[in-house]
């Protein structure tokens, strides 16, 4: 089947499941939606994994296990019911009736005045409803990533635009933008995406997380302020709250403005996830700290759990190479689990967390937080337990001889440091993924 074939089957499939969704209730849409979150959870392995691990993660959160288990499953409910809200929203002629902004003056205030305003918002709740509402008072624009089907989001973006606002693709941003708000129009950005090629990180919810710095740019360019837009689902449809806007200062330098403007953004929208965390998207990489450039696709993850032999031959080969870890994951959250009669010993990881095992048993924690796992010793157990958890990787130090055998040169030693560049390292001359 050719990939046009296979792209307008799927769109169809969708078109035909949801469309019952037109004339159903919110009420009967939402059961509905928490019955296939619920489902999702169970059966979408990759993304309960990804979303109970940044859950384990947001330190700021201090969540218990039930607590982190009960919102990644809101998490899937509240996305399974904005998939089914589409057919809702496309057909729906009163949208008035369903969004409710609660402090939309200031802003139409300063639309009035011919102010152009960003508006800075995250995957919380239904943030399609965001633009819907402010394209229906104002003239605007927001970005939009491109999906893959691109029947599929040929439709999403003519629901977006149903009100009269414009989708701009990420490549035209910066000239789209600076030209709307020049113009007196606003900006949407859906800033809460991973972007560790930006250089501005914040630390969010305990984490630290790479971020555009778009809109403080465009705002500063523009002396328009930033606004930050929260949406919450309620009984009876969304309520949309507006920040005080966050205006540039442009006595002071950019650079020094960008970082003032995105630190305030970020800290609302910080807490306004800690406020409703089951509403907003866990399952993507927020935190991802790897370009594509180094590393291959399947070996980039966040937080890393490195398990190390209490054997010593095994220790000594291991140990003294550690530091190989940090020159692949420079940013990460690195995990040492550590013999306890090795507890004093120096081990060379800069900012490692260092943890203890006295019997093999212990080496099985409850852990969600790691996505890839080193097992550097023989407990075959190591791997289906924390591939149970959320590790989309488990390696042994066979795995790296296997992964890194058609990359080693001959003259090559088979060392730690090694094996993990020819083993991890995308091979030269593949493209970035």
């Amino acid at each position: 089947m050719s990939s046009a074939l296979r792209e307008k089957l799927v769109y169809s499939l969708i078109r035909l499941a949801t469309w019952p969704c037109r004339w159903m209730p919110y009420s009967w849409i939402r059961l509905l939606g928490r019955f296939l979150g619920w489902l999702g959870f169970f059966l979408l392995h990759d993304y309960r994994k990804r979303a109970l691990s940044n859950l384990a993660l947001a330190s700021k959160l201090e969540l218990s296990e039930a607590e982190i288990l009960q919102i990644a499953k809101e998490s899937f409910q509240n996305l399974a019911i904005n998939c089914l809200e589409y057919p809702k929203l496309d057909a729906e002629s009163n949208l008035a009736s369903v969004i409710r902004c609660e402090n939309k003056e200031l802003a139409d205030a300063l639309y009035a005045k011919g102010q152009g305003i960003v508006f800075f918002c995250a995957h919380q709740a239904n943030w399609e409803v965001l633009f819907l509402d402010g394209t229906a008072r104002m003239n605007g624009v927001a970005i939009g990533k491109p999906i893959k089907n691109k029947r599929l989001y040929q439709w999403i973006v003519s629901i977006r635009e149903k009100n009269g606002g414009k989708i701009i693709a990420p490549q035209n941003a910066v000239k789209e933008g600076l030209r709307a708000l020049k113009k007196g129009a606003f900006l949407g950005i859906v800033g809460d995406q991973g972007m560790p090629s930006s250089g501005y990180s914040f630390p969010f919810l305990g984490r630290k997380a790479w971020t555009s710095t778009a809109p403080a740019l465009l705002a500063y360019r523009t002396q328009s302020p930033i606004v930050f837009a929260e949406t919450r689902r309620t009984q009876q449809g969304y309520k949309i709250r507006y920040s005080d806007p966050i205006w540039p200062d442009a006595t002071k330098p950019m650079e020094e403005e960008v970082v003032r403007m995105m630190d305030e953004t970020l800290r609302l929208l910080e807490k306004s996830v800690e406020e409703a965390p089951g509403e907003w998207l866990w399952q993507h990489n927020r935190w991802k700290q790897q370009t594509p450039l180094k590393i291959s696709k399947r070996f980039r993850h966040d937080c890393l759990c490195i398990v190390l032999p209490s054997d010593a031959t095994e220790w000594d080969k291991i140990t003294p190479e550690l530091s190989a870890f940090r020159i692949l994951y420079p940013t990460e959250f690195i995990s040492l689990l550590i013999p306890e009669e090795r507890r004093e010993a120096p081990l060379e990881l800069e900012g490692a967390e260092r943890l203890y095992y006295r019997t093999p048993s212990e080496t099985l924690l409850k852990d969600y937080r790691f996505k890839f796992v080193f097992n550097f010793t023989n407990d075959a157990k190591i791997a289906p337990h924390y591939r149970k958890l959320s590790a989309f990787e488990v390696l042994t130090w066979a795995d790296l001889q296997a992964l890194a055998k058609p990359h080693l040169l001959s003259d090559e030693p088979e060392n730690l440091s090694n094996l993990l560049q020819r083993a991890l390292y995308r091979p030269k001359g593949t493209h970035a993924s």
